[in-house]
């Protein structure tokens, strides 16, 4: 497993910790990390939902970029970088476990996927944005594209950001 450990300066405006050093581990697919990565993503964004997930649906993910968030041992975030070309990639499964949120560890996620995508060579990237995140992404720089439409029984946007 690869890992990456690099610092943030945070400012934390609520009551909750701040993490200002996390690792991020590029994960394998089937791993027992990846195992962990999908019980954080079901419990964050499916199970509230009634949702599972699909055999054929993990199996999608075999070629995709799995970045795992940790704070020593603990995996405390996540999201997937899927490949759509060679200058786009998109954003998918951003999960922050619910002890952890508000604390900037979203933020990181996304600056390190936002650098891993860059350091392979894409300029651009998208995302399915549940509508309740949109204003944490317009934050970040990402923009709006398009009308909402409704994945996994929420409303979501189209949102892209230039990353070159």
């Amino acid at each position: 497993m690869h890992v990456i450990c690099f610092p943030f300066i945070l400012y934390n405006f609520s009551n909750r910790p701040t993490f200002r050093l996390m690792n991020f581990n590029l994960i394998i697919w089937g791993s027992k990390e990846y195992e962990e990565m999908v019980e954080l993503r079901h419990n964050i964004l499916r199970k509230p939902l009634g949702l599972h997930y699909s055999e054929d649906y993990l199996a999608e993910e075999k070629n995709d970029i799995l970045i795992g968030a940790y704070k020593k041992d603990q995996l405390l975030g996540c999201c997937i970088l899927r490949i759509v070309s060679d200058e786009v990639v998109q954003l998918k499964q951003m999960a922050v476990a619910v002890e952890a949120q508000y604390t900037g560890i979203g933020s990181q996620i996304i600056s390190f996927a936002e650098e891993t995508a860059r350091n392979i060579g894409h300029g651009r990237i998208f995302m399915h944005a549940r509508k309740i995140a949109v204003t944490f992404y317009q934050k970040l720089g990402y923009q709006i594209r398009g009308e909402e439409f409704e994945e996994v029984g929420l409303p979501h946007v189209l949102m892209t950001k230039e990353l070159l």
